[in-house]
């Protein structure tokens, strides 16, 4: 269904659903209700801030998550609300809103993290609200197509690369060339931005297809994709 055969009425419906969902997973001054992860000594750990499981870099899987809560509060309420919606939902496969897409997932989950975050749907970017993921635009699912969207609309988001590392934030987009060919092959939400003692600067991210939450951006590019490059978003508070 495309925005100019929904109603007005239809299309905030749309959101203020997804608020709902959110102002679930929000408490009063911004800190978040969601799922933590549980590490193996049986601790909590703070979804905001922590870092990644294991030494590969490859993120938590599904099996390492209990039920729990995690603290986003240190962040603005919308990139809060961002965080606990990806933090609830990082391991779905499933979702009567907006679909699930078996093989290309990631850019359908990003745009819900946005849609929780605040973002309106417009014209080009929107999801079809029956439910049909392969019913929502193509800015909506297509990592590329979410690039040529968010180029056209400087407003929303600000172009990095992955030499700007000191300008990425905890709730930007992070996208992946998996082979360097120009276009964008994988789609993710900023987790964690660390400076290490050496200078350097390590970033994580959650995603879906496949699903994981603070997965090193190094490590995809290094040893899931070698030769992969990583780009940002940067998106104004």
């Amino acid at each position: 269904m495309s925005p100019s055969e929904q109603s007005p009425v239809s299309r905030r419906r749309g959101v203020l659903a997804l608020a709902a969902v959110a102002g679930v997973v929000l408490v009063a001054g911004g800190a978040a209700v969601a799922w933590s992860a549980v590490q193996g000594d049986g601790t909590a750990s703070n979804g905001a801030s922590d870092t990644v499981s294991g030494a590969s870099g490859a993120g938590r899987e599904a099996s390492d998550v209990e039920s729990g809560v995690a603290d986003f509060s240190a962040y603005s309420d919308g990139v809060a609300a961002q965080l606990a919606y990806a933090f609830e939902h990082w391991d779905d496969t499933e979702s009567d809103t907006f679909g699930y897409l078996d093989d290309n997932d990631c850019v359908n989950f990003t745009s819900q993290s946005l849609l929780a975050r605040g973002w309106a749907e417009d014209d080009e970017w929107w999801y079809d609200e029956s439910g049909d993921a392969y019913g929502h635009a193509d800015a909506w699912i297509s990592s590329t197509a979410m690039r040529d969207y968010l180029e056209e609309h400087p407003e929303r988001a600000t172009a990095l690369t992955d030499d700007e590392r000191a300008s990425v934030k905890v709730g930007d987009v992070v996208q992946f060339d998996w082979d360097d060919s120009g276009d964008r092959d994988h789609t993710g939400i900023v987790t964690s931005v660390e400076t290490e003692p050496d200078g350097s600067i390590t970033i994580l991210y959650a995603g879906h297809t496949d699903p994981t939450w603070d997965r090193s951006v190094d490590w995809a590019i290094t040893e899931l994709h070698p030769g992969g490059v990583a780009y940002y978003w940067s998106i104004p508070e």
